[in-house]
């Protein structure tokens, strides 16, 4: 072809035109290129061949590609050529429906460099490190060519600013299982869970994607100080599900219970007739509350406490005391127990004076008589 022919084709073309091509030799820094319905030749330079670092021409592309390309500059015998500048076009056209849309899509990662992950959607796409995961990554160099998903949470076409999250993805799944979570749990329902955190107040134990929260009343029966007393994190345990706020995604949780209740089998732990160690947990006007297991108070009445009249139990008991007690009634439906304490308590010895008055004392007091009577008792 001849040199004039060639600045003929040329002038057909300018700066911005679109055309096609097919690429003919992939040389280490430049594609040349046969454009299409032209006799003219092609070239597109290692840096315009993607909007990411390439180091090789081969790395882009391979002879027999079928290229769609934009005119950068008009030379005397050719023309240089971007495909990253078409590429890019079409890219943040599509790129803008996701953003809007907000649509999750798949992407591999390309690089790994300071401060996240850099992935190639026709347009250089980052990852910071912080959008990663919805967890702390120390090393990222496995994620390189791992496929990952994704959303756009930021783009500014003027400024080249394309920004995408993989945590948003990860936290938008787990917003719609916890939903999902939430509408199909029922107060009264028991199923198993795993404890995460434990702090002063109680534990919160995952259902699945969700974190209900198992106030330290609710551990256990006996009395709790501190919920690492009674578990750990990573548990497996059994919980019931007492409340549901779906409004503020707040579950209420009970391990206590799931467990057999103190009253349970109470007959066999305390029978009628036996003799148990307690400890007086509350005293009222009629009577004692004796706790003789966790969870587990009878009741001494008044009248059991002592065989003695007592006007109140404070007259002879005192919170936080230990005493005997005898069961008197077991009933384990009403969770009552009858106890006593004064059945286990000697009867203090009463004397009692039993004498006729003799016919010749008939003329003494009584008062005189009662005297002596003491006094022979004392001998």
């Amino acid at each position: 072809m001849s040199e004039e022919m060639n600045q003929v084709d040329v002038r057909n073309f300018e700066v911005g035109d679109k055309v096609s091509g097919l690429v003919t030799k992939v040389e280490e820094k430049q594609v040349i290129i046969d454009i299409s319905d032209s006799k003219l030749d092609g070239i597109i330079p290692i840096s315009e061949l993607s909007s990411l670092h390439v180091e090789k021409a081969s790395d882009a592309v391979a002879v027999g590609d079928q290229l769609d390309l934009e005119v950068l500059k008009v030379e005397e015998e050719a023309l240089i050529l971007s495909k990253r500048k078409v590429d890019a076009e079409k890219s943040w056209q599509e790129l803008e429906e996701k953003f809007n849309n907000g649509e999750i899509f798949e992407a591999e990662i390309k690089d790994v460099v300071k401060g996240g992950l850099v992935v190639d959607l026709g347009v250089r796409g980052f990852v910071p490190a912080s959008l990663v995961e919805a967890f702390f990554v120390e090393d990222f160099s496995e994620y390189k060519g791992k496929t990952m998903t994704f959303k756009i949470v930021e783009l500014e076409k003027d400024k080249n600013r394309l920004i995408l999250s993989h945590r948003a993805v990860v936290e938008e799944e787990k917003g719609k299982q916890k939903h999902q979570i939430l509408d199909s749990l029922k107060a009264g329902q028991v199923i198993e869970g795993t404890v995460q955190r434990i702090t002063d107040f109680g534990a919160f134990v995952d259902i699945g994607g969700i974190d209900g929260l198992v106030h330290i009343s609710q551990l256990s029966y006996e009395h709790v100080d501190k919920p690492s007393e009674v578990v750990e994190e990573g548990q497996k345990v059994q919980v019931k599900v007492l409340s549901i706020d779906r409004d503020n995604e707040r579950i209420s949780l009970s391990i206590k219970e799931t467990l057999p209740g103190p009253w349970s089998n109470i007959a066999e732990k305390a029978p009628k007739g036996s003799s148990l160690n307690g400890v007086v947990k509350r005293l009222v006007s009629y009577g004692a509350f004796v706790e003789l297991f966790p969870g587990v108070e009878g009741l001494v009445h008044i009248s059991q406490i002592s065989h003695k009249h007592i006007g109140t139990p404070h007259e002879v008991l005192k919170e936080g005391q230990e005493v005997q007690v005898k069961v008197l009634d077991v009933n384990e439906q009403d969770q009552r127990l009858s106890l006593s304490i004064k059945e286990l308590q000697e009867r203090e010895q009463e004397y009692v004076i039993d004498y006729e008055l003799p016919e010749e004392s008939k003329g003494f007091q009584l008062g005189e008589m009662i005297g002596d009577q003491l006094k022979n008792l004392k001998k």
